[in-house]
C-alpha cells in the first residue's frame, strides 16, 4: 500500500507541475492573443475595453489593409530579412574561426583573451551606441547595409558557443586526423563544423530574432524609409495623432511577429540541442 500512496503521490506531482507549466505558459502568451484579437477589432471600439460580443460583431479586416495600404510594410520586411542574412552569414564566419583557435590553439594570453570576451558578453550593447554611430557616420555609412550590420558582426556569445561545441569533439578525433596529416583548415570544414551543426542552426536563430526584432540601431542609422526596418514601421503607425490607431498598431504588430514566431518553432529543437551542447564537457 505504501508504495501504491508514493506512486500515486508521484503522479499527482507530475500532475501538478504539467498544470504549472501550462498555466505560465497560457500567462505568457496572453499578450499576444490579446494583441491578435484586438488587430480585428477597429479603433473605435478599442478606446473602452471590449467585451467578447463586441469583438465578435465588430470582427473585420479592415486594420491589416489598413496597414497595407499606409506602409510599405514589404519593403520593411525585405530590409530586415537583408539585414538577419548578412550578419548571420559574417557572424558566423568570423566566431566559428575564432572559436576554433582558442578551442584547439595554445598561444599567450589565450585566457586572458577569452576573458574578456567573456567579461564583453556582460557589458551592454547600449554603452557604445553612440561610439559606434559616430564611427559609422564618420565612415559614411549611414543608409546602407553595411552600416545597418557592421556592429554586430561579432558577438561574444556566438564564440562561446562555438567554442563550446569544438570543445565538446572527441579528442581522438583531432589527433587521428593530425597523424593521418590533415591540415586545421581542413579538419575545421570537414569535421569540426559538420558536427557542430546543431549549434549553427542554434546561434542562426537567435542572431535572426535579435537582428529581426531590433529598434534603436536601425533607427540611429536609417535615415530614409528604403532603409527602414520592421521595427521602425512599427513605430509610424503610433504617429504623432492625440488619438492612438491601436488596432493598426496591433496589426502591424502581429505582422512583425510572424516570421520570429516561424523561425523559432521551425528551429526550436536545434536550438535546444545548440545551447545544450558542451554544457558537460569543455
Amino acid at each position: 500500500m505504501s508504495k501504491q500512496r508514493k506512486k500515486l503521490t508521484h503522479r499527482q506531482k507530475e500532475r501538478l507541475a504539467v498544470g504549472i507549466k501550462i498555466f505560465l505558459g497560457i500567462l505568457f502568451m496572453s499578450p499576444i492573443f490579446i494583441g491578435l484579437v484586438f488587430s480585428f477589432v477597429p479603433d473605435d471600439e478599442l478606446y473602452e475595453l471590449p467585451t467578447i460580443q463586441t469583438i465578435i460583431d465588430n470582427f473585420t479586416f479592415y486594420n491589416y489593409a489598413k496597414v497595407l495600404r499606409t506602409l510599405p510594410i514589404l519593403s520593411y520586411i525585405k530590409t530586415s530579412l537583408v539585414m538577419c542574412a548578412i550578419v548571420i552569414v559574417v557572424q558566423i564566419t568570423v566566431t566559428s574561426l575564432s572559436a576554433y583557435a582558442f578551442a584547439f590553439f595554445n598561444f599567450r594570453f589565450k585566457n586572458l583573451l577569452f576573458t574578456l570576451v567573456l567579461i564583453a558578453m556582460m557589458i551592454p550593447g547600449q554603452v557604445v551606441t553612440i561610439t559606434n554611430f559616430l564611427t559609422i557616420r564618420a565612415l559614411k555609412l549611414l543608409n546602407t547595409y553595411l552600416g545597418l550590420t557592421i556592429v554586430s558582426f561579432t558577438a561574444g556569445r556566438s564564440l562561446f558557443m562555438f567554442r563550446q561545441s569544438y570543445l565538446s569533439l572527441p579528442r581522438e578525433m583531432k589527433e587521428a586526423a593530425t597523424v593521418d596529416g590533415c591540415s586545421e583548415l581542413r579538419y575545421l570544414f570537414q569535421f569540426a563544423i559538420p558536427l557542430s551543426l546543431p549549434s549553427i542552426a542554434s546561434i542562426s536563430i537567435m542572431i535572426f530574432i535579435g537582428e529581426f526584432n531590433a529598434y534603436l540601431w536601425p533607427l540611429l542609422v536609417s535615415r530614409e524609409p528604403r532603409m527602414y526596418t520592421i521595427q521602425i514601421g512599427m513605430a509610424q503607425m503610433i504617429g504623432s495623432d492625440a488619438i492612438p490607431n491601436y488596432g493598426s498598431m496591433m496589426a502591424v504588430a502581429m505582422i512583425s511577429l510572424v516570421i520570429p514566431i516561424i523561425a523559432f518553432i521551425i528551429g526550436e529543437d536545434y536550438l535546444i540541442a545548440g545551447m545544450t551542447r558542451g554544457a558537460v564537457k569543455g
